[in-house]
């Protein structure tokens, strides 16, 4: 039987797709946005979806949700919203936020999980967060559960991830059962001066995602964010896991029964012949001076994805990365693919909840390994399902936040940007669906 997970503050899932990947039914996820809410359901259509604050939230509840009984929690996981530590942002203690770090605590208490992962900006290790951390540590200790210290700092470029992307991570284990180790480093950051001796080379940016057709190639994605594709280049080790093409690609995680005709999470971004000339003119793995934007480099890594504000904070998007070969922002689906997220994983049709999306998101990669970590420590030898999943409605990726809402019974969240209605992109995807299922069936 596969060791149970459930993720708080779960976004479109990055934590749950690395632990299903390292062995673990993910069978309830927490999630107060629903536009997130809508795209968790369609990657992980048998997973509950609890469309609420984990604030006040009873075990009783996730339990009635997950259908899971009296059944023992393996693993809490999941990384509060964290604009309070943030070392980009205002850090201060007393964020109202920061109170969600404490729920966290307590509903990894009320379900008397054997593990929990919190995950978290590394802001949080130095200045004055620092105390806070120090508390949180003794929070788990009161609540019964001992902490691996010292804490650590992961970048997820030394566990097989094509971008700088460093995040607290802490580890505990109810007391009497043996606390997760941390993982250690599966790959070498590209282009580090100082290798890790006996680790392979990690992925660079080209790697990644050098054999996706350009999306300006495709008028399609103006007004859609999916379009049939065929020809694709020749992958690199990386690309081809990605596209789900070797025989580990699932890992240990549920196979999906997906359309690889297509390229998904794509629409274009309409840039004038001004900024692609400086985009053209920036040199890879620097920072074109005007914009600000880093162009990257296909010998090297991304730099850090980062999300945005959401519509309550004035909705500012933030920039997405230049392509090495293309005068043009990354794409939505480029962004996954720095990720680590395969072809298959669907984001929002709108680029900026999907850009918003992947920068919230932990790394699959080094989920996965975070993941692994914990199964060992649980004494689990992971296995792989024998069934196959069909992903959710499409429709569920193009809906706009009031739909959402109305979809998942909530009150629609206060927020300055609700996107343009995604019919004309849903409708031109449903059509390429239709064309590409009647070829395949002759």
């Amino acid at each position: 039987m596969r060791p149970i997970g459930i993720d708080l503050f779960a976004g479109a899932g990055g934590l749950s797709l690395g632990f299903e990947q390292a062995g673990f039914d993910v069978v309830a996820a927490v999630e107060i946005d629903p536009i997130h809410c809508a795209v968790h359901k369609y990657n992980f259509p048998n997973t509950a979806i609890i469309p609420r604050s984990v604030a006040g939230l009873s075990a009783a509840e996730i339990r009635l949700a997950a259908g899971i009984g009296d059944s023992p929690v393996d693993c809490v996981f999941g990384g509060p919203p964290c604009q309070g530590f943030s070392m980009i942002g205002q850090r201060v203690l007393d964020d109202p936020r920061n109170s969600l770090v404490l729920e966290f605590v307590r509903v990894v208490a009320d379900l008397n999980a054997k593990t929990f992962v919190f995950e978290n900006v590394k802001g949080l290790t130095v200045g004055k967060h620092k105390a806070f951390l120090e508390e949180l540590v003794h929070a788990f200790e009161k609540a019964g559960y001992d902490v691996r210290l010292p804490w650590q700092v992961l970048n997820a470029a030394n566990y097989g991830t094509p971008q700088h992307r460093q995040r607290l991570i802490l580890m505990g284990a109810k007391k009497g059962l043996p606390v997760p180790d941390y993982p250690r480093p599966t790959t070498n950051v590209a282009g580090t001066s100082k290798p890790i001796p006996g680790l392979p080379a990690g992925p660079t940016c080209g790697d990644a995602i050098a054999d996706l057709p350009d999306a300006d190639r495709f008028p399609a994605l103006i007004e859609s964010d999916s379009v049939r594709i065929s020809g694709l280049k020749k992958p690199s080790p990386y690309a081809a896991e990605l596209r789900c093409l070797t025989n580990d690609a699932w890992h240990f995680g549920y196979v999906r029964e997906w359309q690889s005709g297509f390229l998904t999470s794509s629409a274009r971004t309409m840039h004038t012949d001004i900024s692609r000339r400086r985009f053209s003119e920036t040199e890879p793995g620097s920072v074109e001076p005007i914009s600000r934007f880093f162009k990257l480099s296909p010998t090297g890594l991304s730099n850090t994805l980062r999300a945005g504000t959401d519509g309550a904070r004035g909705a500012f998007t933030s920039p997405r990365p230049i392509h090495f070969a293309h005068d043009r922002c990354i794409t939505v689906r480029e962004m996954a693919r720095l990720h680590g997220f395969p072809d298959w994983f669907r984001l929002q049709a709108t680029k900026w909840h999907g850009a918003r999306q992947i920068g919230n998101a932990v790394p699959a990669p080094l989920a996965r390994s975070i993941g692994h970590a914990v199964i060992t420590a649980l004494g689990v030898v992971p296995t792989k399902p024998k069934k196959a999943i069909t992903p959710g409605e499409t429709n569920l990726l193009y809906m706009e936040m009031s739909e959402a809402a109305e979809h998942f019974g909530v009150a629609r969240p206060n927020s300055r940007r609700d996107r343009k209605s995604g019919t004309k992109k849903r409708k031109q995807h449903e059509i390429e669906e239709i064309r590409l299922r009647l070829m395949v069936n002759g």
